[in-house]
């Protein structure tokens, strides 16, 4: 469905009703709009991270997650029943290097 928006005077323009349903758009959402090499518009969603919290996003860290995640499936990791013995093989880890 192709929809004919117009620039109003201060640069706004409105999304009809049905466009925001179909995109799953609501009120105070953010548009990230990107300008293509022929002068199109694509405008992108996007979700506002709290900066407390934009750590994870890094590439850095997700690097580390999918790490982690490979050494989960592949039984890369242990198992303790107290956090004495948790202690013990970090203190033993430690001690062998």
């Amino acid at each position: 469905m192709n929809t004919v928006l117009q620039i109003r005077s201060n640069g706004q323009i409105t999304l009809p009703t049905t466009v925001r349903r179909q995109a799953h758009l609501s009120e105070g959402d953010l548009l990230e709009v990107t300008v293509e090499s022929d002068g199109s518009l694509r405008l992108i969603p996007k979700v506002a991270i709290d900066r407390s919290q934009a750590y994870f996003w890094t590439k850095r860290w997700q690097q580390a997650e999918l790490e982690a995640e490979e050494d989960l499936k592949a039984g890369r990791y242990q198992d303790f029943d107290t956090i004495d013995d948790f202690i013990k093989a970090l203190e033993d880890d430690v001690e062998a290097k």
